[in-house]
């Protein structure tokens, strides 16, 4: 055996032991996460939109011009009613769980002084701060995913489902739709784990919870205003909200691509920038409580 390999070989162990315990901490966030009476009464919220939608469209009829795009497909095809759920949900209420998500990750561990106890186990910083990220993305997802469910589910119950026929005119089977709806699922999701990253960052800088969720859902609330302002268009491009709106992309013929993936880009730009912020900050942060 080399020299090469004597030296290589303790090695292995120590990395299975270091994704093990990385694993046991995400599932530990985790289960925090879905265990706060907050997050849970969050998710009701998430999932109440589509009902709401689903209920106001099946006892009323949907003027011409008004809302979005989906809106009027959503008494032909339950489908439909997820893809405005989420439309609507982009804009507020699912940044604002991210928000919430986020603010607890760093700053709420801090408040309740669990943070420091949590660091003399002791857990790598480096390696504490990628699993709050991870869990906040799986967080998100979650949130998406429970929109876009409850909106197929309530959506196919009041108007069913079906061939569904495509914002570009042609028709597709369910099964093809369904895929779909994943795809738009997992690119909101990516979208929104930009904002997570910010979250993160803006967590790092205090230790009140409130704070940093406020501050978080201000980011993003003055993002889509900026975005709505026709004399910056030059800055929209550069704004993380202003591809969110391109899932909708998902359901023409053929797949609109080329914006998902400046959507994608822009969102794995933030993540970059604000993770390694957020990694600076945290790792030379003096943890007092």
């Amino acid at each position: 055996m080399s020299a090469t390999d004597l030296s290589a070989s303790p090695s292995a162990p120590a990395r299975s032991r270091t994704v093990v315990a990385s694993l046991r901490l995400l599932r530990s966030e985790l289960r925090i996460i879905a265990g706060r009476r907050r997050n849970q009464a969050g998710i009701l919220v998430l999932a109440s939109v589509p009902v709401l939608i689903a209920v106001a469209l099946k006892f009323s009829q949907p003027r011409e011009g008004r809302g979005p795009d989906f809106i009027s497909s959503a008494t032909s095809n339950g489908i439909f009613v997820s893809l405005t759920a989420l439309s609507i949900e982009i804009a507020l209420f699912l940044p604002l769980a991210v928000a919430a998500l986020a603010g607890d990750t760093i700053a709420g561990e801090a408040n309740i002084g669990t943070l420091r106890y949590l660091l003399t186990v002791p857990v790598d910083r480096t390696r504490l701060l990628a699993v709050k990220f991870v869990s906040l993305v799986l967080g998100a997802c979650f949130g998406v995913l429970v929109v876009a469910v409850t909106g197929v589910i309530v959506g196919g119950a009041l108007f069913g489902l079906g061939p569904t026929t495509l914002l570009s005119g042609s028709q597709i089977g369910l099964a093809d739709a369904l895929a779909r709806l994943a795809l738009a699922v997992l690119y909101l999701s990516a979208g929104l784990a930009g904002l997570a990253a910010i979250g993160l960052f803006i967590s790092t800088l205090t230790e009140q919870p409130i704070g940093a969720m406020i501050a978080i859902t201000v980011v993003s609330t003055a993002m889509w205003i900026l975005d709505g302002i026709p004399q910056l268009e030059w800055l929209q491009p550069w704004l993380l909200v202003h591809y969110w709106t391109a899932f909708s992309d998902a359901f023409r013929d053929p797949i609109f691509y080329e914006q998902m993936r400046q959507g994608l880009l822009v969102a794995l730009g933030y993540v970059v920038v604000f993770v390694s912020l957020a990694w600076a900050r945290f790792t030379q942060k003096d943890i007092t409580s």
